[in-house]
């Protein structure tokens, strides 16, 4: 690696750390550079900006998720079943550390303005339509809406798993162990592939109505 790109390594790995601890606004580009052990000027160099470096950092983690996601989806082909669709949305994110992205993940999550600006328009909204379009073609009885709210529960198990996984063998009394991420990702997929392929629920009536 060369001097200027481990310049640029240890200022995103030190960013990422005071990111998942502090937050974005609360972490100054000075804390960053004690951390990192640079200078500002290697900071402007390299990012230009505080905006600039948060969504390098959110990038580095993102991108590569992503990429293989839309491998895997285009190596299933045309027409993709549930299952290759479900695998390919969850298994890069879940064969990875888990416990290395957690503080992070937390700290997008916490703040949902932050989340959509800097993360989901950003880096997740054409990946999101991609695996939509997907699995309506899969799934067309489902209602648009429908299909959505599936979608979000799906994120919220994957999400779930990624927070609690250096505590869940603990919670569990060992029973539940990650270390198995083959088992894992198989285990998710078919639950979710269940909850795709339940029947709709009739929305409730409103009070006063019907």
């Amino acid at each position: 690696m060369s001097e200027k790109q481990d310049t640029k390594s240890r200022i995103l790995d030190a960013a990422e750390k005071l990111f998942g601890l502090k937050g974005f606004d609360a972490t100054s580009l000075r804390d960053i550079t004690a951390e990192a052990q640079v200078n500002l000027a290697a900071v402007n160099y390299h990012f230009q900006s505080k905006d600039s470096l948060i969504d390098a950092v959110i990038a580095r983690r993102i991108e590569p998720v992503n990429r293989r996601r839309m491998e895997m989806l285009d190596a299933a082909g045309s027409h993709p079943n549930l299952k290759q669709i479900l695998t390919a949305f969850l298994a890069p994110v879940l064969d990875q550390d888990l416990g290395s992205v957690v503080p992070l993940l937390g700290r997008m999550m916490s703040d949902p303005t932050q989340f959509v600006e800097k993360v989901f328009r950003k880096h997740l909204a054409q990946i999101s339509q991609r695996f939509q379009e997907a699995l309506q073609e899969q799934l067309p009885e489902l209602a648009p809406a429908e299909l959505l709210w599936r979608t979000h529960f799906t994120v919220g198990v994957m999400t779930h798993l990624m927070s609690l996984s250096q505590v869940l063998p603990a919670l569990t009394g060992g029973l539940c162990d990650i270390s198995d991420r083959q088992a894992l990702i198989e285990r998710v997929v078919t639950f979710a592939a269940a909850g795709y392929r339940a029947r709709a629920a009739e929305p409730a009536l409103t009070e006063g109505k019907g």
